[in-house]
């Protein structure tokens, strides 16, 4: 295998197929990244069994061929090396020559029969939704996604594709978040993507990238952004009944403005850490929030004016939770409902139904 490219799109290209790769195996095929050689073009692979990212550059080639070379080390040479150009050789020793200006590294690598397969994805049809709408979800709902739940369902996001509308929604057990847009795919699907994999599809898309086309198969997904393919396991496991957990009626109604209740809990927050937890009380009345905030290490106290709408009410909530809902509705002004100081919270934007927040609340000590 002989071949010269562009030293920048090299590192880009095994920069973002690295995300793949395992840090640590008892393989040492998974810690390496899979060059083929072939077609005037290079295609590069990681895969640590639940997630694939593949992609391929221009290439001169003088030899066909197939390598895998340890993915951090491989990465180190090419970002610090000096020219533009970048040659690459191997030979039968599996020996890899890396050659740029006046620097040469020789290294071994690993043959290429020992990369496991990446699976095969067939789909009945493709979906395609705009690049920056699909980013746009997974930013707005991945913070909800478990990363301790024991049921695997919840340490993934539900896709439910039905009437034209796409919905991506992600359960921790304290917090809902729901996003939805309108697509143009006639048929229905409903599967379950995990977490992880859906942080590197929205690090992937980027304000280049026009659509996204989704293939969706029996036990993998691939998302296909530009020249990149990322390949996921699917979680097979049953969500929750999600719909039943959010409110159908609400004796207190606000419209806040975002900014100016981040920063009240914010304020509240100075008294708070990993050792110092408390609920950030709230009292709604007279077209007011009034918030305080009391812990060993003192007590605070806010308010700001909102438009108000119902009873008054005193509830309690996470710092942490509210503010990740509030950060993630992106938006100027919110809706906020609730139904009681024990019902779920439910956030929604001013205008639309774009996207539905629950944040659950927490017990103050003076409720019986």
């Amino acid at each position: 295998m002989k071949f010269s490219c562009n030293r920048q799109k090299l590192n880009e290209a095994v920069t973002n197929v690295q995300r793949a790769v395992s840090a640590k195996s008892t393989m040492p095929a998974l810690e390496g990244i899979l060059l083929k050689v072939k077609n005037g073009r290079i295609e590069l692979s990681g895969y640590n069994l639940e997630i694939g990212i593949t992609t391929s550059i221009d290439a001169m080639i003088y030899t066909e061929g197939a390598i895998v070379i340890n993915a951090k080390l491989f990465s180190d040479i090419i970002r610090r090396m000096p020219e533009d150009q970048i040659s690459i050789e191997t030979d039968e020793k599996l020996i890899v020559y890396i050659n740029s200006g006046k620097s040469d590294y020789k290294i071994i690598g690993i043959p290429d029969t020992d990369f496991p397969e990446l699976p095969s994805v067939t789909g009945d049809e493709n979906i395609e939704i705009n690049g920056e709408q699909l980013s746009s979800m997974i930013r707005q709902t991945i913070y909800a996604v478990s990363d301790k739940d024991l049921k695997p369902a919840h340490k993934g996001s539900l896709f439910e594709i039905k009437d034209k509308t796409i919905t991506i929604i992600s359960v921790d057990g304290y917090r809902l978040a729901i996003r939805k847009e309108n697509i143009d795919y006639k048929g229905e699907k409903s599967f379950i993507v995990p977490g992880k994999s859906l942080i590197e599809v929205e690090k992937l898309i980027t304000g280049d990238n026009e659509n996204v086309e989704i293939t969706v198969g029996g036990r993998h997904i691939i998302f296909k952004i530009d020249e990149y393919r990322i390949i996921s396991r699917l979680i097979e496991d049953e969500f929750m009944n999600y719909k039943s957990a959010i409110p159908t009626t609400q004796t207190t109604e606000l419209k806040v403005n975002t900014r100016k209740f981040i920063n009240t809990i914010d304020r509240m927050s100075l008294l708070l850490n990993e050792r110092m937890k408390s609920p950030i009380k709230c009292r709604i009345e007279d077209n007011k929030i009034k918030t305080s905030c009391n812990t060993s290490l003192g007590q605070a106290y806010d308010e700001f004016e909102v438009e108000s709408e119902g009873e008054d009410l005193e509830i309690g909530f996470d710092n942490k939770y509210m503010l990740d809902a509030l950060r993630f509705s992106e938006t100027d002004e919110l809706k906020i409902k609730m139904n009681g100081p024990l019902s779920p919270i439910v956030l929604l934007p001013s205008e639309g139904d774009s996207f539905i927040f629950l944040v659950l609340p927490v017990r103050l000590r003076n409720e019986r």
